[in-house]
């Protein structure tokens, strides 16, 4: 595959800052998440001879919204190029969306956050089997260009670097999930670039 993909998340929010789940739900951007987001445009700037050539593609979901904005006015882009895709979207939580991790332990003493999936026990919240036929249905669309910018979610995230180099359940769920870094998805590769 000659595509190359550098796959961003989000910048801090303010949920993230208060140890909250979000899935579907949003909070803004925290001043810190700001920086990040503007942080990740400048190291793109960076990297980019014809960031034009690039198209940025982006979970409509509010966080990710803001940092695909950001990063592109550090490119020098409209964000009207922005593609908004609903399968960019993170890991539906069901009923443990908004709620702080400290009070779901409480509630559910059995609950193993060592687990990297542990996500995955929310009630009502999305399988396994959804999110990996989102990331790998984005991956395989033939519609997405040559070089793609992408700003996503955590959990989404590892998913997509997970589909791309083949990991197994085990390892893709327990990549990081960073907020200061991005991945380079190239030639079968990833490469992690910090910001």
């Amino acid at each position: 595959m000659s595509r190359i993909i550098y796959l961003l998340r989000h910048g801090q929010t303010r949920y993230n800052a208060e140890q909250r789940l979000q899935g579907r739900c949003n909070s803004d951007l925290t001043a810190k998440g700001e920086a990040q987001a503007i942080a990740m445009g400048d190291r793109l700037c960076e990297i980019l001879d014809e960031p034009a050539r690039w198209t940025l593609y982006a979970s409509p979901l509010g966080r990710a919204r803001q940092t695909a904005e950001f990063v592109c006015q550090r490119l020098g882009l409209d964000s009207e190029r922005i593609v908004w895709d609903e399968r960019l979207v993170e890991l539906g939580m069901g009923e443990w969306e908004s709620c702080r991790v400290p009070d779901l332990l409480e509630e559910y003493p059995s609950l193993d956050i060592s687990q990297p999936d542990w996500y995955l026990q929310a009630p009502a919240g999305e399988s396994v089997e959804s999110i990996q036929h989102r990331a790998r249905g984005w991956l395989m669309d033939p519609t997405i260009a040559e070089r793609a910018i992408v700003v996503s979610h955590g959990l989404l995230g590892a998913m997509l670097r997970g589909d791309y180099a083949d990991l197994d359940y085990s390892t893709t769920w327990r990549q990081e999930l960073p907020q200061d870094a991005f991945f380079k998805l190239s030639g079968g590769r990833i490469e992690r670039i910090p910001c």
